[in-house]
């Protein structure tokens, strides 16, 4: 039971990070398509901002070749924080990046990042060294080669990290249907992680109204027979 309550994630306890997202260097991405790269980082956001988790956003020399951060990440979390760096390559070295997290209180870090074997890499790489809990969102991150990926993967898991991908990562944070907004996750889930799901909502939603249907249709012989 401990272990278990250790490797999963604790929404009250969690940090997003999100790395150098930024449309120059999602150029240089081959191991993921750059709409799902792209939707992906969306999602992040947007998720962030639903479960209230804090959001620290920070690009690398933006106004070079790195190019912009994306505009929809700060579009659909207003709440997420920009913290400039001053030329560093890991967003670790960068003491204001740092004193955010330390500001928060929290010890869990969800970070994604472009490129995944620097951007994501290092930071991570320097939060567990530091004595965070480090869940690295692969598939909301790119790289230049799947051969980096799966090098990068290897490297942050022996070092300690856990690796994740957006459905898990969802679906973790959500925790259970019973609540209010459950369907604020499920728009997450449908328009940027699992779009057939919205296939199986579909069906789902038509079976019940048939039932309905079929069930309000019963009740009105019952009424006609004693009428």
């Amino acid at each position: 039971m401990s272990k278990a309550i250790k490797t999963m994630i604790d929404p009250n306890d969690a940090v997003m990070l999100l790395i150098d997202h930024q449309s120059g260097l999602f150029q240089l991405v081959r191991d993921i398509d750059l709409p799902v790269l792209r939707s992906h980082a969306t999602a992040l956001a947007k998720l962030s901002y639903l479960a209230k988790i804090p959001t620290f956003t920070t690009a690398s020399v933006p106004d070079g070749p790195n190019g912009p951060l994306i505009p929809e990440i700060h579009q659909h979390n207003p709440d997420a924080i920009y913290i400039p760096r001053t030329g560093q390559i890991n967003a670790w070295d960068n003491p204001a990046w740092v004193a955010a997290i330390e500001k928060t209180g929290r010890k869990t870090l969800l970070i994604a990042g472009t490129l995944t074997s620097v951007c994501m890499a290092f930071p991570a790489l320097s939060a567990l060294a530091a004595g965070y809990k480090v869940f690295c969102i692969v598939d909301a991150s790119g790289n230049w080669s799947k051969m980096a990926t799966d090098l990068t993967v290897a490297r942050v898991t022996q070092a300690g990290a856990i690796p994740i991908d957006m459905f898990a990562l969802l679906g973790e944070i959500m925790g259970t249907w019973n609540r209010p907004d459950a369907m604020d996750f499920a728009a997450i889930m449908v328009e940027h992680v699992v779009p057939p799901y919205r296939a199986l909502m579909e069906s789902y939603d038509k079976a019940q109204s048939v039932q309905k249907v079929g069930h309000e249709t019963k009740l009105d012989r019952l009424e006609s027979v004693r009428v």
